[in-house]
């Protein structure tokens, strides 16, 4: 193992001998961490926190810290981070709250670029970015392949769809559409689907021509959002459109803040 020798690792801790612990880092005594992480220097990670094989955690990163909640008493809570994140410099990611669930997530292969902040009760898909200075309150859900834009904070209770695209700056208080291009600063639209990034995720022509058809329908019709969600549920009934729009149709219908359109 090649631990710095400035570096504290509390008892308990569990730190593979693949690892490298650079200086002045601190690892609290029920810590488990994955084979080959990387702590760069002065990284903090306490509670009941896991980190995944492979990850890569840059200087003055927070993890596991107590949540900046008031209700929060110091109970049992934890946090876990999947493999190969890489989280940059000056990060905070808070652990749960009992009220919240207890639990703050973060999957695999995501990357949370410097001064980002991920709130108790988060929970953050795989394949994830978040830009310099986005921010996520307590109780945010960030779905798989998802990018929020440099200095984006989200609302609590809100959630950002799968591959949704947030344009930096953007103040997100209500549901982002899967699939969307979204910037809440300007004037608080969703521009249609992410065409580019769903093409380099690999969708085909067909998927795209059916979410173009539906964001169409949700977002440009004379329809209400209600009236919107039938129609696409007969479409979808009749075999015009795929499992994609069933993904767009089932997040709208099960959000209780209201979606950006």
């Amino acid at each position: 193992m090649s631990v710095h020798a400035s570096a504290v690792i509390a008892p308990g801790a569990v730190v593979p001998a693949s690892c490298t612990i650079g200086p002045f880092c601190t690892i609290g005594p029920q810590v488990t961490l994955g084979e080959n992480c990387d702590l760069v220097s002065h990284v903090v990670i306490d509670g009941h926190t896991t980190l995944g094989d492979g990850c890569k955690i840059y200087s003055f990163t927070a993890l596991g810290v107590p949540p900046q909640d008031l209700k929060y008493a110091g109970e049992s809570t934890r946090t876990s981070i999947g493999d190969r994140t890489v989280i940059h410099q000056c990060v905070t990611v808070s652990r749960g709250t009992k009220g919240g669930g207890g639990h703050t997530s973060i999957g695999s292969d995501c990357l949370l670029m410097a001064y980002t902040h991920v709130g108790h009760d988060s929970h953050i898909g795989n394949h994830c970015i978040l830009a310099n200075n986005a921010t996520l309150a307590g109780h945010v859900i960030v779905e798989d392949h998802a990018v929020l834009g440099a200095f984006s904070p989200v609302h609590q209770h809100c959630r950002v769809g799968a591959y949704a695209y947030i344009g930096g700056g953007s103040i997100i208080t209500r549901d982002v559409l899967p699939y969307s291009i979204t910037s809440a600063e300007r004037d608080n639209k969703a521009y249609g689907i992410n065409k580019i990034g769903l093409e380099r995720k690999g969708f085909t022509r067909e998927e795209l021509v059916q979410l173009r058809n539906a964001f169409r329908l949700l977002t440009a019709s004379k329809l209400n959002t209600s009236q919107a969600l039938e129609a696409l549920r007969e479409k979808l009934t009749a075999g015009e459109f795929g499992p994609r729009v069933q993904v767009l149709v089932d997040f709208v219908a099960n959000s209780t803040r209201g979606v950006i359109k």
